[in-house]
């Protein structure tokens, strides 16, 4: 493999495919929202770009976007006098505002924000009001409302300021790792994967000036940190702003199995299919091996490949934290968890009952759980079960099956919220082949 130009080409495929369409939307409401508060129809002005997509470190797929819009003081001073939730009121005339531009579109007022709602994303609007400093006060309605701060600018300039200083490798390292975040379901918030990989760049600076050639190095290494993370913190200090930035799961364990992927495919460089392991770690935006050999290519048997992937059907952001888990039962023993089972390194032997379970999920409601099943191994494919379809649960959460082949097996399980999986998780089921 030629480590620079296939980790070159990831990079590259990361790009967000539909800039165009976002930058319209943020121009056309800023232009909604100055010609109410301003009197001009300027499409820039009083305007700022946040969050992953202003930081610069967002990828294809995102479905947060997030502004800040400027209003004048004397907005301030108006609703500042409300003797109820002035906060929420304010809210609700720019969503109004937003409206008329948007008709047909959901747009409400959320907390701190007014959410405009698009087919695959949203826009999140923060009113605020900027300070001598450069930071803003922005209306919070929950508890009866109050005014609260927050420093964009300053997080902007610290990631630029570091990006500039490493060449570009800061924020090529912030994409990658949410390439990961998506395909494995680590529960990370954009901000906190930029504070992450900040402060990794910070503390390994000989990474500030590496190539491309690097990249697998560099990968490697930064796991190793995001996997040596302390369990029991709670939060980190954002660049910048040293806002508090909170964790939103646990990230460790998936972390540490990325480390010992990323290991595993450095040394098996120069092997062909070597990105098929790079693969399991980051994604399908990650090149494919120059000959990657597909496993029906050496079965004897042919079979249906009816294995379905979340990728081809939403748009991936994962913003939340889900875990499944399984039961695994048989008539006159016990019933067992399955992963108790694989941290002692029990396998699994044909005709037990499973009983897939999602254990754990904070996605907020409404959202859906989809599963998929997929079977693996010579005897699946010779009585043509391989299987891999992505169902609707049917309203348990929860999934039921048998273990009927030897070999291996998975299961995963994904939260779809507003058009895009916002989680998912992944348990294997390896079935004993004595």
């Amino acid at each position: 493999m030629d480590v620079a130009k296939t980790f070159e080409e990831f990079v590259g495929n990361l790009a967000v495919s539909n800039r165009s369409e976002i930058s319209g939307r943020y121009k056309r409401i800023t232009k909604t929202l100055n010609k109410k508060y301003y009197d001009n129809e300027s499409e820039i002005l009083h305007s700022l770009q946040v969050g992953s997509y202003g930081r610069g470190t967002a990828i294809d797929g995102l479905s947060d976007l997030d502004m800040v819009f400027e209003l004048p003081w004397d907005i301030y001073s108006r609703f500042n006098k409300y003797d109820g939730n002035g906060q929420s009121a304010l809210l609700q005339e720019v969503k109004e505002e937003i409206k008329k531009t948007y008709p047909k579109t959901d747009v409400k007022g959320d907390g701190q924000v007014v959410v405009v709602s698009f087919r695959n994303y949203v826009v999140e609007v923060l009113p605020s009001f900027k300070n001598d400093d450069g930071s803003y006060k922005y209306p919070d309605s929950n508890d009866g409302g109050s005014w609260k701060t927050t420093k964009p600018r300053d997080e902007i300039n610290e990631i630029d300021k570091l990006n500039k200083d490493s060449n570009g490798n800061l924020k090529n390292l912030c994409k990658m790792v949410r390439s990961w975040r998506n395909k494995v379901g680590a529960p990370m918030g954009g901000l906190l994967i930029d504070t992450l990989c900040y402060k990794f760049l910070e503390e390994k600076s000989e990474y500030k000036y590496r190539s491309f050639v690097y990249y697998d190095w560099y990968v490697r290494d930064f796991f190793e940190y995001l996997g040596s993370q302390k369990k029991d913190q709670e939060f980190w200090y954002a660049p910048g702003s040293k806002q508090k930035v909170y964790k939103k799961g646990n990230f460790i364990a998936k972390a540490k199995r990325a480390h010992k992927k990323c290991k595993e495919a450095i040394e098996k460089e120069k092997n062909k299919t070597v990105n098929d392991i790079w693969k399991d770690v980051f994604g399908r935006a990650f090149p494919a091996s120059e000959k990657s050999v597909e496993k029906s290519e050496s079965s004897i048997y042919t079979y249906k490949n009816t294995e379905e992937f979340i990728e081809d059907q939403y748009n991936i952001d994962v913003r939340y934290e889900l875990v499944i888990d399984c039961n695994v039962s048989q008539h006159g023993f016990r019933t067992e968890v399955l992963s108790i089972m694989l941290e002692k390194g029990f396998g699994l032997r044909v005709n037990k009952s499973l009983q897939f379970y999602v254990k754990k999920c904070n996605v907020p409601e409404p959202y859906t759980i989809k599963w998929k099943v997929r079977n693996v191994g010579s005897e699946a494919e010779r009585k043509d079960q391989i299987r891999g379809e992505i169902s609707v649960d049917g309203g348990a959460k929860s999934k039921k099956e048998k273990t009927s082949f030897r070999g291996g097996h998975f299961v995963e399980c994904y939260a779809v919220r507003n058009g895009v999986c916002v989680a998912r998780d992944r348990i294997d089921v390896p079935i004993s082949t004595t």
